[in-house]
């Protein structure tokens, strides 16, 4: 625009002040672009879900739901599917037919390994993404050793953790002798759920993986939302959002 009193003289835009003949100064705007990574856990914890969906159904479905937010706000996103390993990854990129790309693969991804490993994800992460970004991180969390790494990824972008849970994996019913299968490594173990120290002692140390957990989002000030299998992932969101939305404007 032209320049006027009281404008920084840093400003003037030189080679339009010579071909306008007067002068006139750049105007900065701010880059409010984001770039949006998708970090989907696709190990076979999460085809466990004993209400109408599994886990990975309703992962599948937060990440779409993410991804098309991306459209409004004109934001790049991006996809990881991970398991022990990396398994899949689409550069962020901006539009319609892109997001619609993502969407396509966290619907019908198929993974080829079963374990999980939330620190090789972040790794990769970290290395391929420049800027600073948003990574929504969706898991069940059933994995060790990655508090250290996600503590890096947290400092370096604005982490938010999608914690995905099961009641059946924290606390067992009264019926008897069950045979439990570990979906990741196979081991089978059996347990009298008939017996009130049992399931007790079962309830108590999940509850206690679960706090473990918290304390540590919380410590390192990294958001979480938690969303459970057996009811809507729309509140929580919309919750978590609000909230957010609330306290960057205060």
């Amino acid at each position: 625009r032209e320049y006027q009193p009281g404008d920084e003289i840093r400003t003037i835009d030189w080679n339009v002040t010579a071909r306008m003949g007067q002068p006139y100064i750049k105007k900065y705007v701010e880059e409010r672009e984001l770039v949006m990574m998708l970090l989907v856990d696709t190990s076979a914890s999460t085809d466990f879900g004993t209400h109408q969906q599994t886990k990975a159904e309703i992962a599948g479905e937060i990440a779409a739901l993410l991804a098309f937010s991306a459209i409004k706000n004109n934001d790049k996103v991006g996809l990881i599917c991970f398991t022990n390993e990396v398994e899949l990854f689409v550069p962020p990129r901006k539009g319609k037919k892109h997001v619609l790309r993502v969407v396509r693969e966290i619907l019908y991804f198929e993974p080829h390994q079963r374990l999980t490993n939330i620190n090789a994800a972040l790794e990769y992460v970290d290395r391929v993404l420049r800027r600073k970004s948003v990574v929504f991180l969706i898991s069940d969390f059933k994995d060790q050793g990655y508090e250290k790494r996600l503590q890096v990824t947290s400092k370096r972008h604005d982490l938010i953790a999608i914690n995905l849970r099961d009641a059946r994996e924290e606390a067992l019913p009264d019926v008897g002798l069950i045979e439990l299968e570990d979906a990741e490594t196979g081991r089978v173990i059996i347990l009298d759920t008939g017996n009130p120290k049992t399931r007790a002692t079962y309830r108590r140390l999940n509850q206690s993986v679960v706090e473990a957990r918290k304390k540590h989002f919380r410590s390192n000030k990294i958001d979480s939302i938690e969303i459970h299998t057996g009811g809507s992932y729309v509140e929580p969101l919309m919750r978590f959002f609000q909230q957010r939305g609330a306290r960057e404007s205060s």
